[in-house]
């Protein structure tokens, strides 16, 4: 068998674990981590929850602490085209062997009665093939929520929760306090945390966890702040360094907050001794952070943009963006949105920024029928086509659009996927 059938036999075996659902609590993460030799104890480790903008955080500390000298590994999710996009070293995604090792290393390490998640089994991947490789930094993003994710089994050097909205209420809670509260488990005993809450219940709950903690707590707009000045540029009021001028990489308002968590976090990294991280660090990290699928520009006349938006808080950031960007353009939205999201009000902030919809749906079971979104969509009088295949319904897009309009791909990170990939597999992305 070649490494390529191993390959692809490994992710099956892998996915068939969706069945098996998400089953909140460490126990089973720690049985397969104790029988791997507990690899996430040999190296240093930053930790992030919260509901938006992890992985954009995540992404530019990796790309900082790598530009500081330091080895690096990132562990995010989902992925959007390939599986290894989840696991990577030095930024870059971990090879098909890495991913075959690292799976029969863990299902071998695994003793337990009850089957292991899809979660459980690729965190186990990741924590071991970080220690395999060395790393001097791993960088982890929670999957969902914090306290009884399977990631926190880490003991990090810091804490992050980007911000907070109600999302997973059937496993989280059905209020910010009881949400943060689930996030703000991540919070350790002595541990600097960093965070963006705004609303008061959950900035009340994180302080009183941080307090219960020992932890210090550098909240934004607290004891670190921005001040905008050009587009995608700021001025960064730190917790002891200011910096004026700093280019965000990533476009949008809401990437400045995460820029400033950023920044805070090196700071922080550099006052407790753990790092040496120079301002040109901190500066080529921000600017050259690359987080693909999230307000991504991946081609020009038409001009297509990508973005995830799979939740009401990420849609309001589209939708401030487009209606800010190109408001002067025609904007065609190809949108398909999950089952377990708030689809209608997804819908109503982002239809009235667009001229076409164009409502699709991706590969995976937990997508909507695009039948379904239709009554919503329909009251706006938008000219509207369903069709069922992302791929088919990018190429409609393409094919009706003039050049100087816009194409927003949207709704779900599935869907982006699918499109990123046809897109890249034919040779339309810049």
């Amino acid at each position: 068998m070649t490494t390529s059938d191993t390959y692809e036999k490994t992710l099956q075996a892998m996915y068939s674990l969706h069945r098996f659902g998400i089953k909140l609590g460490l126990d089973i993460i720690s049985g397969m981590l104790n029988g791997l030799g507990n690899p996430h104890e040999t190296y240093n480790c930053i930790h992030i929850a919260g509901t938006n903008g992890k992985g954009s955080v995540a992404s530019a500390l990796s790309t900082i602490l790598q530009h500081a000298g330091y080895r690096t590994g990132l562990y995010t999710s989902p992925h959007l085209v390939s599986f290894n996009e989840r696991i990577c070293i030095d930024n870059k995604p971990v090879s098909n062997n890495d991913i075959i090792t690292a799976h029969d290393r863990a299902v071998a390490a695994y003793q337990g009665n009850r089957e292991n998640t899809f979660f459980e089994l690729t965190t186990a991947m990741a924590l071991d093939i970080f220690g395999r490789k060395q790393v001097d930094w791993a960088i982890i993003e929670t999957g969902m929520g914090g306290r009884l994710d399977a990631t926190n089994v880490l003991n990090p050097d810091l804490c992050i929760i980007t911000n907070i909205s109600l999302e997973h209420q059937s496993c989280l809670g059905d209020t910010i306090a009881q949400i943060a509260g689930e996030k703000g488990g991540i919070i350790k005993p002595g541990v600097p945390v960093i965070t963006g809450v705004r609303q008061p219940e959950a900035i009340e709950t994180i302080e009183s966890l941080a307090v219960q903690k020992e932890a210090p707590l550098a909240r934004f707009k607290e004891t670190f702040d921005i001040r905008p000045s050009t587009e995608n540029m700021f001025d960064y009021q730190g917790i002891a360094t200011d910096l004026d001028m700093v280019a965000a990489g990533l476009p949008g308002d809401h990437q400045l907050e995460n820029a400033a968590l950023v920044l805070a976090a090196c700071e922080t990294l550099n006052m407790a001794g753990k790092t040496t991280i120079a301002e040109e660090a901190m500066r080529y990290g921000l600017r050259q952070n690359n987080w693909p699928g999230r307000l991504e520009i991946v081609a020009e006349a038409p001009t297509i943009l990508l973005d995830g938006a799979h939740n009401l808080v990420a849609c309001e950031a589209l939708a401030r963006f487009l209606e800010t960007r190109y408001a002067d353009r025609d904007i065609t939205l190809v949108v398909g949105i999950l089952d377990d999201k708030p689809y209608e009000k997804m819908l109503d902030l982002l239809v009235p920024a667009c001229k076409n919809l164009i409502l699709t749906r991706p590969i995976i079971d937990r997508a909507l029928e695009p039948e379904a979104l239709l009554p919503v969509v329909k009251p706006y009088g938008k000219e509207t086509t369903i069709i069922a295949s992302v791929p088919d319904a990018v190429n409609q897009a393409i094919d009706s659009a003039a050049p100087q309009d816009v194409i927003c791909i949207a709704g779900s990170l599935y869907v982006v996927g699918e499109a990123r990939h046809m897109l890249d597999i034919t040779g339309r992305i810049n």
